[in-house]
């Protein structure tokens, strides 16, 4: 389904560069995740600039002027998509065995994307361009420019189905977003208390985001691989 395109070089050094700023979003996952309650009646622009989650987007729909939350919201969205892609386009089947080391859950769910992807690439990132589906837009060796175009347009459509399903649902979610700050400091209290049990369960299975992407340099070394799922061990594509 995809052209292979030559593989160039990349060094740990490159590597490095690549997983900081995906640590970087992680963590500031974990605190939007404390302090969502202060942050969607006080300050929603910086709720979506730390994390992108749906039920974020949604609850400042109809809070934001229509340039700040597309601005903002695209930025946020498409962030980690271009580094997970040359994540999966320098190590090809390597990223992809680490991406599914991740969790039983998400492994299971990459081997299903995997063979779902040689005949259904492109409307998976059209249509779910989450991590796994670009990781695996980059080991599939699908050409930068046709990533690039179907990552934006899913993007921007899914913002779109957002903002229409906010202004559709905008009572309740005033009503909603009144509830939260009236109880701002409990919510908050219990939120840091969810998110600290989530990160250390995570980190005692060995599981946790940070942990995993720390492991990327040891698991993947320096020398790319060439071996996607849209590619034989050569570099050519399959079929």
């Amino acid at each position: 389904m995809t052209a292979a395109v030559p593989t160039p070089a990349a060094s740990r050094r490159t590597l490095t560069l690549l997983v900081a700023p995906l640590i970087a979003m992680v963590v500031a996952n974990y605190i939007a995740g404390v302090v969502w309650a202060q942050l969607a009646t006080e300050n929603p622009a910086l709720l979506i600039t730390l994390s992108s989650q749906n039920r974020y987007l949604i609850m400042v729909s109809n809070s934001l002027e229509p340039a700040t939350y597309y601005a903002i919201g695209f930025l946020r969205l498409v962030a980690p998509d271009p580094l997970l892609y040359l994540i999966g386009f320098w190590y090809g089947d390597r990223a992809i065995r680490w991406m599914e080391g991740r969790t039983p859950t998400v492994g299971a769910g990459i081997r299903q994307l995997e063979g779902l992807f040689g005949r259904w690439g492109y409307p998976l990132v059209l249509l779910i361009p989450n991590n796994p589906v670009c990781l695996l837009a980059g080991a599939s060796r699908m050409r930068p420019a046709v990533f690039a175009a179907l990552n934006v347009v899913g993007t921007i459509g899914r913002l779109l189905l957002i903002r229409l399903l906010g202004q559709a649902f905008q009572q309740p979610i005033d009503d909603f977003l009144a509830w939260v700050s009236d109880y701002r400091i409990p919510i908050m209290i219990v939120s840091a208390l969810a998110v600290g049990f989530f990160a250390w369960n995570e980190w005692r299975r060995g599981e946790g985001q940070i942990e995993r992407l720390l492991e990327l340099d040891d698991e993947l070394g320096d020398a790319p691989g060439a071996d996607g799922p849209g590619a034989t061990a050569e570099g050519e594509p399959r079929g």
